[in-house]
């Protein structure tokens, strides 16, 4: 697996890559074999280009045919409780409580060290949501997912602090996604804005959201304060397969819809391995337990 960070991918249909770097450092790295990481130092270098840059794009995560199993399976899922299926997007929340088969998607290798080194070693799921996006889907704006609080700007200008993340999200990708298949963009470094992009706001500090370009298989993973939107789905005929998911500390509520009438799944239960069960709400005891 190979790690690029800080910069565009544009993927030729030769496999040939070419990169943009937009940070302001104009820092290059090549994407290729030849960049693959130890585990270890890939970690640590994720963690700092999520401190750095607010995210960082993990590549071929899933092989092929766990991709084409993870389309098929969200071809399966029915509507319940706030899922719907719509005109231009099919939505559907928590769906590792559907069937054990999404169990191994909440700690992918290589994507749960990353939120582990994010969060926090007693992190949790707090959603796993899957998306079906089709011709004509509009995008959210730009936006930020969740602030702990609002901070000024000023007091996030030493590249030495580290704001802590509380949130993060990995995007699996389970289509080659293009100019014109909905990539979600985002702006480098806006985690240091401190705020939530105000209505109407494009750009921070003259940076503007840049799309993530990518194949199947690829994660993007990024922290909840990052500004950034979705896009359109120009295409006349393929629709966007994707699935979240959503990790936060330990302190950070799980957002397990129904609420009140949730239950779990026992088949999901009783498959789950002891990271999956501390994933899903199985803690040691700690403060205001």
């Amino acid at each position: 697996m190979a790690v690029c960070l800080l910069r565009r991918q544009v993927i030729t249909s030769t496999s040939r890559i070419r990169t943009l770097a937009f940070n302001k450092l104009s820092i290059t790295v090549n994407v290729t074999e030849s960049t693959a990481m130890s585990p270890s130092r890939s970690t640590a270098e994720q963690l700092q280009a999520m401190h750095q840059q607010g995210f960082v794009l993990l590549r071929q995560v899933l092989q092929p045919p766990q991709v084409e199993a993870v389309r098929t399976a969200i071809d399966r899922l029915e509507p319940i409780h706030w899922d719907y299926q719509g005109l231009v997007d099919d939505h559907y929340k928590c769906v590792f409580n559907r069937d054990p088969f999404w169990l191994p998607l909440l700690d992918l290798p290589g994507v749960i060290e990353l939120a582990e080194a994010c969060l926090g070693t007693d992190c949790h799921v707090i959603g796993q949501t899957a998306w079906r996006s089709h011709p004509g889907f509009v995008g959210g704006e730009l936006h930020a997912d969740y602030l702990a609080m609002e901070l000024p700007e000023r007091c996030l200008h030493d590249p030495a602090f580290e704001l802590p993340m509380q949130v993060c999200t990995a995007h699996i990708y389970l289509d080659q996604i293009d100019a014109d298949l909905c990539p979600t963009l985002v702006i480098p470094g806006s985690h240091r804005s401190g705020r939530k992009p105000r209505t109407g706001e494009i750009h921070w500090q003259g940076r503007e959201a840049q799309p993530v370009l990518c194949e199947a298989g690829d994660v993007l993973v990024f922290r909840s304060d990052l500004w950034h939107a979705g896009s359109r789905n120009r295409t006349p005929d393929r629709s966007r397969y994707l699935l979240q998911v959503h990790y936060g500390r330990r302190m950070v509520a799980q957002k397990f819809s129904p609420y009140l009438q949730w239950r779990f799944n026992p088949d999901v239960i009783a498959a789950a391995t002891t990271r999956q069960r501390r994933l899903l709400g199985e803690h040691e005891p700690s403060e205001y337990d």
